[in-house]
């Protein structure tokens, strides 16, 4: 992207705004899926194994499409290129509830992940030109935003199945709700546009070095996320024996957790930077899973659950901000650290399950524990220069070359 054009502050204001409204649309198509899976599994005739096969293919359209991203926007220009991907994801709401088995639904379920990954690409580099321009952290909030349009959308996901209305109609007027509200948003995202001897970025190419560094990282957080989301219920139920509904309040508890510490992990970020949040962030979260393994009360595991949360809420969203600075081709680097933590979102839940059969849940967590750690470990790669908000880190430490 041309980074010559000047903005002024209120403009830089308003695109804070926009983009944030963005990722709040983004989220809610995801909330508005997931709670009516159910729905979706029983037009398509398909069981649990079988549903499983097909859940996979979003985060595999998505690593598929996530590189075209940054060849779309150096083409028709950041904004023209997230209104245009922002539409495809949100009109793609509509594709899984019209499968009719389980190819078709496969099928559009990749054409899903796609439309997501790539949109995601484009929000998330526009969010880190806002951020630099503003000389201060923003991202945690904006994937706040991403957690709250989520809990939002699943909220009147919720409502629409106990109402008991059929989801293409419920999808479908959610797509043209979100769809007209993206657009609005996108009105005020910065207009970016590359400069006339820019060399295009390649349609298809490998992460640079940098990003595998730091989706490392997300790796880590994404792996303690998912595990948490999606086997913390399973686990208070099972090795604790607890009732079904305090099992099922952990999850809803963990997601509350993480999109409370996104909103105010900006403050903490320009107040600490990223990496010194990073570590702590990593020893809340190693603290937690050491709880949940060792944990004698389901009160114990619950207070371990939730500072796994805290500790890895802010991670991605400073990854993709250091992949955004660590090159000359931001969008590259970002989309090579999306395709890393998806995967990782992609493995958590079957490594978990395969780890809980060959030995037990405890030792599943007490990976979960280890990759926590990693966090500590590996901080440093976040560091970055030229941030009025991480300037004390910056003249503490000396800073490594990130560039590819």
């Amino acid at each position: 992207m041309a980074g010559e054009k000047v903005f002024s502050q209120q403009q830089l204001r308003q695109a804070r705004i926009a983009v944030a409204a963005v990722f709040c649309v983004h989220g809610a198509v995801t909330g508005s899926f997931a709670t009516r899976i159910p729905w979706i599994a029983d037009h398509a005739s398909v069981g649990a194994g079988q549903l499983g096969l097909a859940l996979a293919f979003p985060a595999i359209g998505a690593s598929v499409a996530m590189p075209l991203a940054g060849a779309i926007s150096h083409r028709f220009g950041a904004r023209t290129a997230l209104r245009g991907l922002l539409t495809l994801w949100t009109l793609a709401l509509v594709l899984p509830a019209l499968a009719p088995n389980l190819l078709t639904l496969c099928a559009v379920l990749f054409v899903y992940g796609a439309t997501a990954g790539m949109s995601d690409v484009a929000m998330n580099a526009l969010g880190i030109e806002v951020e630099n321009r503003l000389d201060r952290s923003i991202m945690s909030g904006l994937h706040g935003m991403w957690s709250a349009g989520a809990l939002i959308g699943s909220a009147a996901g919720t409502v629409a199945a106990h109402l008991g209305s059929d989801a293409r109609l419920h999808h479908t007027l959610a797509a043209v709700v979100l769809t007209a509200l993206g657009l609005v948003a996108c009105q005020r995202v910065l207009d970016l546009c590359s400069a006339p001897d820019e060399v295009a970025p390649p349609r298809f190419a490998l992460p640079p070095k940098s990003a595998l560094a730091i989706g490392a990282i997300g790796f880590c957080a994404v792996f303690a996320e998912g595990a948490s989301l999606d086997w913390s219920a399973v686990y208070l139920r099972d090795v604790l024996e607890t009732s079904p509904g305090l099992a099922a309040a952990s999850t809803t508890a963990f997601a509350l957790t993480m999109a409370v510490a996104r909103f105010a992990g900006d403050a903490v970020v320009d107040r600490f930077g990223p990496v010194r949040t990073v570590r702590v962030g990593g020893v809340t979260a190693t603290i937690g899973g050491a709880l949940v393994v060792v944990a004698p009360h389901p009160a114990v595991a619950l207070a371990g659950f939730g500072l796994v949360g805290l500790g890895v809420a802010v991670v991605v969203p400073l990854a993709f901000a250091a992949a955004g600075r660590s090159g000359p081709n931001p969008s590259q680097a970002i989309a090579g650290v999306a395709t890393i933590t998806y995967t990782s979102g992609l493995i958590a839940p079957s490594a978990i399950g395969a780890v809980a059969d060959a030995t037990s849940l405890v030792v599943s967590f007490g990976l979960v524990t280890v990759l926590a750690f990693g966090l500590v470990v590996g901080a440093g790669v976040l560091r970055s220069a030229g941030r009025g908000s991480v300037r004390t880190e910056v003249a503490a430490e000396p800073v490594p070359d990130l560039r590819p």
